[in-house]
């Protein structure tokens, strides 16, 4: 029977960050190519081991927990992004796919045993409440999350809507422990927000990246060329503190803005891992100059679109270096109602540039001014800093959603790189002008 192949979201408060592949297939039918014997001494270790703590531990411990700790371990020694997702904990990865569901709205990983900031989504409790990418969170309401798996962390913060939970917080910079008391509500991704900075110059923010959302973006697109009499003059696409999203729409948005060539590239050990994405013909914007903001919250699916019209020199990039997760996760339900979620492969810009633990360096880097010093945005978390993060084999190589023209963009008389973009795209059009006459 033909796998069925589906690009879903990670959980928007999840066990990890932006491109998750889900391969729907009975993982015992595995190539028998990919069969290698069993490391039959090692598993007369573990089984010794099994047996001691069963005899004389402290206390009794059941077959089941030990056996699920074991697997548990071995997939968090793999890298970050790899967790063996419980029958539980898998139906709120299905859940978290929908763009709609009770928490908090903060995109999350594990460092060093604790909970990290990843970003805070737009909108949702826990920006309101002032929650910042690399913010440590160590306990939630009385328990300390130390020792705790992610994936249990993550269910301790969702919940029914306007419940509280506390969150304790170290800051960079900050001498005490912070805390926040934080409702809980449902959770409705607002991926598209758009908005006509002056003098014909749009402002398009992407939030995150969810299988709809370049639709979002070419109807936003359409209404502001609307409100222009038909032709922008240039666009600020903002991917600031964008954790990331699907594959697909991430390709889809890159190909708004691209007529042809390769958009990205999945490569990885097993074939069916080995995928590309190429361009249509059409830009939505005809040409109109570009300059993508992003940050160290910009990951994965971010990075790709980035990626993309960097290499193809169809943007700008401006702002400070994206987060750098360039790989692949995959979802394998089990049979017993469980699934894995492994890393398989790493994603390429056209360029063949792997931005694992590396990032996408922007065109021009621009600091956000208004981020006091200490706390700039070099000091944020990234891939590179996770323990166990894969390494860039190449780096040598140098709701329903709802898109609204009343979301506005941040003020330029506050929000310095966006000021910036802004002169940036009336210098070219200028350049343009005067290179016509």
């Amino acid at each position: 029977m033909k796998k069925l192949i589906h690009y879903l979201m990670v959980l928007t408060l999840g066990a990890s960050l932006g491109i998750s592949i889900t391969f729907y297939r009975d993982v015992f039918a595995e190539r028998q190519e990919s069969l290698r014997p069993l490391p039959l001494d090692e598993l007369k270790i573990f089984t010794e081991v099994f047996g001691k703590v069963k005899s004389d531990y402290v206390e009794d411990v059941e077959d089941k927990k030990l056996l699920i700790d074991a697997i548990q371990g071995m997939l968090s020694g793999l890298d970050p992004h790899s967790s063996y997702l419980d029958p539980e904990s898998f139906k709120e990865v299905r859940i978290g796919t929908e763009g709609k569901f009770g928490g908090l709205g903060i995109e999350v990983t594990m460092e060093n045993g604790f909970v990290k900031v990843v970003a805070p989504i737009d909108d949702t409790p826990a920006d309101r409440a002032g929650i910042k990418a690399g913010d440590l969170i160590t306990r939630l309401d009385d328990t300390s999350v130390k020792g705790m798996a992610l994936n249990e962390a993550v269910k301790r913060m969702r919940g029914k809507p306007n419940t509280k939970i506390k969150l304790t917080v170290i800051r960079e910079n900050e001498p005490q422990p912070l805390e926040f008391v934080i409702t809980r509500a449902i959770i409705k991704i607002t991926s598209v927000k758009s908005s006509i900075l002056e003098d014909d110059y749009a402002y398009l923010r992407i939030t995150q990246f969810q299988s709809s959302t370049a639709d979002f973006v070419r109807r936003a697109l359409s209404k502001l060329k609307k409100k222009v009499n038909g032709k922008l003059k240039g666009l600020v696409l903002d991917l600031r503190n964008n954790p990331g999203g699907v594959l697909n729409g991430a390709v889809a948005v890159s190909d708004t803005f691209l007529r042809s060539g390769l958009i990205v590239s999945i490569k990885g050990r097993v074939k069916d891992s080995q995928l590309k994405f190429t361009a249509t013909p059409t830009d939505y914007i005809d040409g109109a100059p570009m300059v993508v903001l992003v940050n160290g919250g910009s990951a994965s699916a971010s990075e790709i679109v980035a990626g993309a019209l960097q290499d193809h020199k169809r943007a700008v990039i401006m702002g400070t270096k994206t987060f750098g997760k360039g790989s692949v996760q995959t979802i394998l339900p089990m049979n017993n109602g469980a699934a894995l979620k492994i890393t398989t492969a790493r994603y390429y810009t056209p360029d063949e540039r792997s931005i694992q633990a590396s990032g996408i360096t922007p065109d021009l880097v621009v600091e956000d001014l208004k981020v006091a010093k200490g706390e700039t945005d070099s000091r944020r978390l990234r891939e590179q800093d996770l323990a166990g993060h894969l390494e860039n084999e190449n780096k040598d190589k140098d709701e329903e959603e709802r898109s609204s023209e009343a979301d506005k963009a941040p003020s330029i008389e506050t929000d310095f790189q966006l000021r910036e973009a802004l002169n940036l795209l009336k210098g070219v059009n200028i350049v343009g002008r005067q290179q016509g006459s």
